[in-house]
């Protein structure tokens, strides 16, 4: 009888210990599966209107970090080589710096209404001419003097699902807001996916014609931000072509090859390979800031776009997008003057943006692909950062 007394003891000890393995392999599995998104005030705007910052964190623990206040994407963590994370865009730990356009260059924001230039702020469409904001001597710029990076959006939706977490932003456009003809109604979405990914996707309508051209503008240093500048990083980009650019850096109407000129990027090369050759493409834009025609089979297609390499920290990022361009700048007007995130300075070409978009002042230039849109279209396009190492 003790016998089997024990027998069962010890049958009961293994059965209890079998349970106890299996809840803590449950428990570490659903772990490893969850994804968050918490939010918190960052600041209020002049006019009183409260900005909040939403830490999308997927299941690896990559994070990206978004404030209300022009949609602008504060920070993006990623490992590196050995697992260390590291934040790797350039911005302001308040909101004082995003406010500041002294201060603040675009710093991660949604550009629009029209990301990039448009030549002596004016376009015509439909037989009417019509003026914009002159922000950048006599041309446009990423929509003008109050464009969308300077507007409080609305949240729609937040939430983590799958291992990855979304957050939705919308607004909408007064008609002739910045001189822009039509009401447009702007949605954009970026989510944290479970691949290390940052995807944004976005959505417009309009109910007058209009133009429409978004984009973002993260300032991207793959070493860390505030560390060393982007010459050593490797650049990829897949296109034969770019469209050159006259003394005030409007395109002049041209697509021409890259092959045999600094503007080659479809073989990786570090940045500051050509960056200070002797092209006057180079000397107008005091460095790359220029818009590559993306090699695609077919319009709308998502492909990849550009890939850089840190080799440092072995980080790795691609671009994919179903936009025809991207918008190389090497971070030619930052000088050291702008104290940024923990108090590091942000000296001469420190980080390096890709602004996937259409072409540069596409209005005024027929034979571009077309930035028109009209009542009862539905603009939609979708970019995606995808991290990883090497």
């Amino acid at each position: 009888m003790r016998k089997r007394t024990n027998q069962n003891l010890i049958t009961g000890i293994l059965l209890i210990a079998a349970l106890s393995l299996i809840c803590s392999c449950r428990t570490l599995s659903v772990k490893k599966e969850t994804a968050m998104i918490d939010s918190k005030p960052f600041g209020k705007t002049a006019d009183g209107k409260t900005v909040w910052l939403y830490t999308l964190t997927n299941r690896n623990g990559v994070k990206a970090e978004i404030i209300t206040y022009g949609g602008h994407v504060v920070s993006l963590t990623v490992p590196d080589k050995n697992g260390r994370m590291g934040d790797i865009l350039l911005g302001h730990d308040n909101l004082e710096g995003y406010l500041n356009r002294s201060t603040n260059p675009y710093f991660g924001c949604i550009v629009g209404r029209y990301g990039n230039r448009i030549g002596q702020a004016k376009f015509t469409l439909d037989g009417r001419e019509y003026t914009l904001a002159a922000n950048d001597g006599v041309n446009h710029l990423h929509g003008g003097v109050n464009g969308f990076d300077r507007k409080v959006w609305e949240v729609k939706k937040s939430t983590a699902v799958g291992g990855g977490a979304t957050l939705v932003l919308h607004y909408v456009s007064a008609d002739m807001e910045e001189g822009y003809p039509g009401k447009l109604d702007v949605t954009v979405a970026y989510t944290l996916t479970k691949e290390n990914e940052l995807r944004i996707d976005y959505e417009a309508t309009a109910d007058k014609p209009t133009v429409c051209n978004l984009t973002n503008h993260m300032y991207f240093n793959l070493a860390g931000q505030g560390i060393g500048d982007n010459s050593g990083h490797e650049l990829t980009i897949n296109a034969d072509n770019f469209t050159p650019v006259d003394s005030g850096l409007i395109t002049t109407g041209q697509i021409l090859p890259v092959k045999g000129t600094p503007m080659d990027f479809t073989k990786p090369t570090p940045i500051g390979a050509r960056i200070n050759a002797d092209f006057d493409q180079l000397k107008y834009g005091k460095g790359y800031d220029h818009n590559w025609v993306l090699n695609k089979k077919k319009p709308g297609q998502m492909s990849l776009a550009a890939t850089v390499y840190e080799p440092t920290s072995g980080r790795v990022m691609e671009i994919w997008t179903l936009e025809p361009g991207v918008q190389f700048y090497a971070g030619n007007f930052l000088d050291g003057t702008i104290v940024g995130k923990g108090g590091k300075a942000y000296g001469h070409r420190s980080a390096f943006c890709l602004e996937t978009q259409h072409y540069p002042d596409s209005p005024n230039k027929p034979d571009f692909p077309s930035t028109v849109l009209r009542p009862g279209q539905v603009y939609k396009t979708s970019t995606i950062h995808k991290f990883f190492t090497r």
